[in-house]
């Protein structure tokens, strides 16, 4: 049981590797094809409330999603570190491009004075989330700060948990803790993979 933060940092490296090594051509195609299957899942589609995240670095484009989302009309939340709580708050956006700035981590977050905070958490139907690695039981492997388990964790209703990542970063396995918390849907290039279908619950 010792030996799960060093197993878990080294998938996070190997994956993180595996994503950077994606040509840049290659890595456009697949974001594009894997936006056009987060729209096609039924529980977006069914959804007014989602909530995203803004990518950085090599992760999938979800600024793609994001900006579909809005011309869906749909109502979508994105996080902030709130650096005091060390958790996430939430904030309405409808105009990325004057509602965001860069914030921690050089990732792209709401500025509070322009965006309102969504007060109950709960209205969250749909959530795209970010990560390093995944496997098919729903598995999550984050950067390690936590901060989405904490946040879910907080919900009374969960909202559907989809994840979307090329498929390199699809392990065997990836060892949990109590408070990690499995996605429903992981989203690749190739394939929609249903994790409940893989014994997750």
């Amino acid at each position: 049981m010792n030996d799960m933060p060093l197993i878990k940092q080294t998938i996070r490296e190997r994956s993180l590797l595996l994503r950077e090594q994606l040509p840049a051509k290659i890595r456009t195609a697949f974001n594009a094809t894997i936006t056009t299957r987060l729209l096609q899942l039924p529980e977006y589609k069914q959804a007014g409330t989602v909530l995203g995240y803004m990518n950085f670095g090599s992760e999938y484009a979800s600024e793609l999603w994001v900006a579909q989302t809005l011309a869906d009309g749909k109502q979508l939340v994105l996080p902030k570190v709130n650096r005091h709580t060390n958790q996430l708050d939430l904030y309405l956006v409808d105009d990325p491009e004057n509602q965001l700035d860069t914030g921690l981590w050089g990732i792209r977050e709401p500025v509070v004075e322009r965006c309102k905070r969504l007060n109950d958490i709960n209205e969250v139907e749909f959530a795209l989330l970010p990560g390093v690695a995944f496997s098919r039981d729903g598995a999550r492997l984050g950067y390690g700060g936590g901060y989405y388990d904490k946040l879910l964790a907080q919900m009374m209703h969960r909202p559907t948990l989809v994840c979307a990542a090329f498929g390199l970063q699809i392990v065997a396995q990836i060892p949990q803790e109590e408070t990690d918390i499995k996605t429903a849907w992981i989203v690749t290039e190739a394939e929609t993979i249903d994790c409940s279908a893989t014994g997750n619950t």
